[in-house]
């Protein structure tokens, strides 16, 4: 099979929890058999800077140099930048260490010279020695607004700065509907040898929905000729990191691995759930996407690359029974 003829898979994700999943599934599939697609939602301006705060995780991850502990920036980091702003009294709400900022200030330099925000990303990951694509979500800025209890706060002011604590009321996806699809995304998509989609284990309101936003992604995935899969971020009726549980509760949904099957039940065709989630498959109706259970708990490398391999595995028997 040559290069052109290679199956590919397409995973979309944003986060921790996206990110570690594509790294298991880089280290299982060779860079012209994979294309990542981030979400780029929580996008902003910071010092004039531009921060692509779910693109670096997943660079940081896959290049294996992100810090475990924290769940973002670098492992080598040092903050003598953040340190002297402090001082001088300038904002440090939002971390910036100086390895990172380095990056940012490239690829801020770049978008001003006229570089689209996807060109940029390939040359950030290359220099990481990155060989798989990671694509942003839109070439176009995409902005997530959280309405809460407390009024409208822009992603990064409800995440880090306010750590998520008022009440969610509303999520909205500003600028999508004028967003395009990149030409690489919807090329992966569209390719006569797609082997599969994999929605990473993402936050679905913060994450995965700005992707689906994007003016014609989410009924380019309906219409795919291969199998899409999700993997739930929510595993005994709660996430592991971060506050989807608590949003979906504000928002109505039950928090549990079900609502994941239902929000996406429009274009995926299983769900993969926790072996702590095994009892809902009696609560599952005829029209939720059917549900995979094994254990889907990545805490190790070895896991990351475990749950890639049996994510690939199910989109392969689904495709064969197409």
């Amino acid at each position: 099979m040559s290069g052109s003829e290679r199956t590919r898979v397409v995973a979309l994700c944003g986060g921790v929890g996206g990110a570690k999943l594509a790294y298991g599934l880089s280290r299982v599939l060779p860079p012209q058999e994979l294309c990542i697609v981030v979400n780029t939602g929580d996008d902003f301006e910071h010092f004039g800077l531009h921060i692509s705060p779910d693109i670096d995780t997943v660079t940081y991850t896959l290049a294996d140099i992100a810090h475990e502990g924290q769940g973002w920036g670098r492992a080598d980091e040092q903050w003598t930048v953040m340190q002297e702003l402090e001082h001088l009294g300038g904002e440090s709400w939002f971390k910036l260490g100086d390895r990172d900022i380095a990056l940012h200030l490239l690829r801020t330099q770049m978008l001003c010279a006229g570089k689209t925000l996807t060109e940029a990303t390939a040359h950030l990951t290359a220099s990481f020695g990155l060989h798989h694509a990671v694509l942003p979500m839109s070439n176009e800025p995409v902005q997530t607004f959280v309405e809460t209890d407390e009024g409208d706060l822009a992603f990064q002011d409800y995440f880090v700065r306010r750590r998520c604590e008022p009440k969610v009321r509303a999520l909205r996806y500003a600028g999508a509907e004028q967003a395009q699809i990149p030409i690489e995304v919807a090329r992966a998509l569209d390719d006569k040898n797609l082997r599969g989609v994999i929605v990473c284990p993402s936050n679905p309101y913060l994450s995965i929905a700005p992707i689906l936003a994007v003016v014609g992604l989410r009924e380019r995935l309906r219409d795919v000729s291969a199998p899409v899969v999700a993997v739930s971020p929510i595993i005994g009726g709660r996430a592991l990191k971060g506050p989807a549980a608590k949003m979906m509760s504000e928002l109505g949904a039950d928090g549990g691995a079900l609502s994941i099957a239902r929000m996406y039940g429009d274009f995926i065709d299983a769900l993969m759930v926790d072996t702590q989630d095994t009892a809902l498959e009696g609560a599952r109706s005829a029209n939720d996407p059917y549900l995979l259970i094994g254990d889907i708990v990545m805490a190790s490398r070895e896991a990351r690359v475990d749950l890639a391999r049996r994510c690939i595995a199910h989109l392969d028997v689904m495709r064969q029974s197409q």
